[in-house]
C-alpha cells in the first residue's frame, strides 16, 4: 500500500512537472511581444517618463500665481553697537540708561531669538505667467504625443523582428529539407554510378551540391540567431530565451485608400507630428511670453517678525506690508531673451515643415511598398507551385535517364529559391502592412492584432 502511494505521488509529480513545461512552451504571440515590448523596452519607458516631467513643468509654472510664505528661526548673539542697539529696540527693552555713551560705544553682548513670517506675491506680470503656463501644457500635450510616437515605433521594431524570426525558421526548415534532398540524391547517384547508370562526374556534382545545402543550413541557423538578438532588443529583454513563436500565415490584409487619402490621415494621426506642431505652439508662447516680459510688474508683500532674548522669553514684534511696482528701465537682457526665443520659432516652424515633408514621403513609400508586397506574393505563390512541378518532372526524367544532373540540380536550386522567396514575400506582406499603418500613425497594439 505505501508503494502504492509513493508511485501516485511521484506521477502527480510527474504530470504537474510536465503541465509547467507544456505552459512554458506555449508559443509566444506577437500582441504577447509587443505588450511586453511597451512595458519593458527602455525607450518607451524614457518617453513616458518625459510625460512625467512635462506634467511637473506644468505644475511648476502654475506656482507661480500663488503667494510665496516663508518662515525663518533665527538665533545670533553679538556686542556690535549697532546690532545692540536694534536689538534691544525690536526686543522692546530700551531703557533711557541704554543712551550712555559708554553703553552706546561698547555695549554688553545681547542675544537674539527671531521668528519671521514672510511674504510675497505676484499680483500682476503683464500676463507673462499666464503665457508660460499655456506653453507648459503644450509641451506636456507634445510629450504625450511623442510618447505614443514612440510606442508605435516599438511595435513596428517589434513586428519587423517578430516575422524576421519566424522567417528564418522557415529558412532554416527549408534548408534541412534540402540538406535531406542532397543527401538522398547523393545516395541516389552513388547507387547509379556502381550500377553504371551514371558517370563520376554526377557524383562529384552530387556532392557540391550537398555541401552547398549543408552552408546554407550553417548560415541560416545564423541567421535564426541574430534574428532572435533583435527580436529581443525590439522588445527590451536582452535575457529573452528562444522560444516557439506563433506563425503567421498568409491570409489577406484589409485593402489600403487612395494615396492622398492615406496622406491626410498620417497628417491628422501622426503622433510624431502632433508631437511637433505642440512643440511650435508652445514656442509661439514662449515669443509672447518674452515680449509680456517688458511690460510693469505689480507685486505684494509682508513680513512679521518677533524678537526674544530667550527662546521662550516675552519680547516684541513688528510688521511690515507694502505694494511694489516696477518697470525694467533698460531691459538688454529681456531683448536678448526675445532674440533667443524668435530665433527658436523660426527653428520650430522650419522642423514641422521637415516633419511633414518627411510623413508624405514615408506614406508614400510604404504606400508604395504595399502595392509591391501583394503582387510579389501572388507571383511568388504561383511560382512555388511551378517549380515544385518542374522538380517533380525532371527528377522522373533523370531517373530514367533523359535529364542530366546538371538539370536536376538547376531545378532543385530554382525549388529552393521559390520557396525562400515565398516566405519572403509572405513576411514581406505582412511587414509591409504594418509599415503603412505606422507611416499613417495608426500602429496601435489593437491594430497590430491583425498582423497575427
Amino acid at each position: 500500500m505505501t508503494s502504492f502511494s509513493a508511485f501516485r505521488r511521484r506521477a502527480v509529480l510527474v504530470w504537474l512537472a510536465a503541465s509547467l513545461a507544456a505552459g512554458a512552451q506555449s508559443p509566444l504571440s506577437l500582441r504577447q511581444a509587443i505588450d511586453d515590448a511597451l512595458h519593458k523596452n527602455p525607450d518607451t519607458r524614457a518617453a513616458h517618463a518625459g510625460i512625467d516631467a512635462a506634467h511637473a513643468d506644468a505644475s511648476l509654472s502654475r506656482t507661480q500665481l500663488f503667494p510665496q510664505l516663508n518662515f525663518t528661526e533665527d538665533i545670533s548673539r553679538g556686542n556690535d553697537p549697532v546690532y545692540v542697539f536694534g536689538g534691544k529696540l525690536r526686543q522692546q527693552r530700551f531703557s533711557a540708561a541704554d543712551f550712555d555713551l559708554n553703553a552706546l560705544n561698547r555695549p554688553q553682548p545681547i542675544g537674539n531669538f527671531t521668528t519671521r513670517f514672510s511674504g510675497s506675491w505676484m499680483a500682476f506680470d503683464s500676463f507673462r505667467t499666464q503665457k508660460m503656463i499655456h506653453g507648459a501644457d503644450l509641451m506636456e500635450k507634445s510629450a504625450a504625443s511623442a510618447a505614443n510616437a514612440e510606442d508605435q515605433k516599438v511595435i513596428f521594431g517589434v513586428v519587423q523582428s517578430f516575422q524576421g524570426v519566424l522567417f528564418a525558421e522557415r529558412e532554416v526548415a527549408v534548408a534541412q529539407h534540402e540538406q535531406e534532398t542532397a543527401d538522398a540524391l547523393l545516395s541516389s547517384v552513388n547507387d547509379r554510378v556502381k550500377a553504371g547508370l551514371a558517370v563520376e562526374s554526377d557524383r562529384m556534382s552530387a556532392e557540391v551540391n550537398a555541401a552547398a545545402c549543408k552552408q546554407g543550413l550553417i548560415a541560416a541557423q545564423g541567421d535564426l540567431e541574430l534574428a532572435w538578438a533583435q527580436l529581443r532588443i525590439a522588445m527590451g529583454m536582452p535575457d529573452l530565451q528562444e522560444s516557439k513563436l506563433q506563425p503567421i500565415e498568409e491570409h489577406a490584409y484589409p485593402a489600403s485608400g487612395a494615396l492622398a487619402d492615406e496622406v491626410d490621415t498620417a497628417r491628422k494621426t501622426r503622433p510624431d507630428l502632433m508631437a511637433a506642431g505642440d512643440a511650435q505652439a508652445a514656442q509661439a508662447s514662449a515669443v509672447s511670453a518674452a515680449k509680456y516680459s517688458f511690460g510693469p510688474r505689480i507685486s505684494a508683500y509682508g513680513n512679521w517678525e518677533q524678537d526674544r532674548p530667550t527662546f521662550a522669553g516675552s519680547g516684541g514684534n513688528n510688521w511690515a506690508a507694502g505694494v511694489q511696482i516696477g518697470i525694467d528701465i533698460m531691459p538688454f537682457s529681456k531683448r536678448a531673451q526675445l532674440a533667443h526665443e524668435r530665433a527658436a520659432k523660426e527653428r520650430a516652424d522650419a522642423q514641422v515643415a521637415g516633419y511633414e515633408q518627411q510623413v508624405r514621403l514615408q506614406v508614400e513609400q510604404a504606400h508604395i511598398r504595399r502595392q509591391t508586397a501583394q503582387l510579389t506574393l501572388e507571383t511568388a505563390r504561383a511560382a512555388i507551385q511551378q517549380s515544385a512541378e518542374s522538380l517533380r518532372i525532371l527528377r522522373n526524367r533523370y531517373d530514367a535517364g533523359l535529364a542530366t544532373i546538371t538539370d536536376l540540380l538547376r531545378a532543385e536550386d530554382a525549388e529552393r529559391q521559390s520557396q525562400a522567396n515565398y516566405w519572403h514575400a509572405v513576411y514581406g506582406n505582412a511587414t509591409a502592412y504594418a509599415q503603412l499603418l505606422f507611416a499613417t500613425g495608426r500602429l496601435t497594439p489593437d491594430a497590430a492584432e491583425v498582423l497575427q
